[in-house]
């Protein structure tokens, strides 16, 4: 887990929070991280992090089992087109079963998966590099979408 929030402090804007214990964050967040684009260094308000480390069993999502030791779990938000190329299915339509507690795998998140996001318990040799190229991605859009409400909506180079 320690490599994945090293890599995202390194990019550009990257506001990474890992809430302890004895925080203002809830006891159930203790321990995990939260991946934001935010330059100025607040948490964006109305908006998701683009990504997440979970290191438990979280109220309705238990699915990837990460309750025992050493267990955790990268979510990344990423477009239709990158969770088709991943996963074989459209976020829309994830149908078949799948062993959401295996490791190293690259799958539709267990519970938030129909909104585009994936998830990957314990990343290891087989994914590691996809997870990174996948944060990275996910840090792009965001700043992509930030850059967009700052200049009110328009589309670049439209005035």
């Amino acid at each position: 887990m320690q490599q994945i929030v090293t890599v995202v402090r390194g990019f550009h804007g990257a506001l990474v929070l890992v809430p302890e214990p004895g925080s203002d964050f809830p006891e159930q967040a203790w321990g995990d991280a939260f991946f934001y684009y935010a330059p100025d260094g607040r948490i964006p308000r109305n908006q998701q992090p683009y990504a997440t480390v979970v290191t438990k069993n979280q109220p309705g999502d238990s699915a990837s089992d990460l309750d025992p030791p050493h267990r955790w779990r990268v979510n990344i938000h990423v477009d239709r087109a990158t969770f088709r190329e991943l996963t074989g299915e459209d976020p829309r339509s994830i149908g078949r079963d799948r062993d959401h507690a295996a490791a190293d795998r690259v799958m539709p998140h267990p519970v938030h998966g129909a909104l585009g996001w994936v998830a990957v318990v314990n990343p290891g040799e087989r994914t590691t590099d996809t997870v990174i190229r996948l944060l990275h991605g996910a840090h792009q859009a965001a700043r992509a979408r930030f850059e967009r409400r700052r200049a009110g909506g328009r589309a670049p180079g439209r005035h």
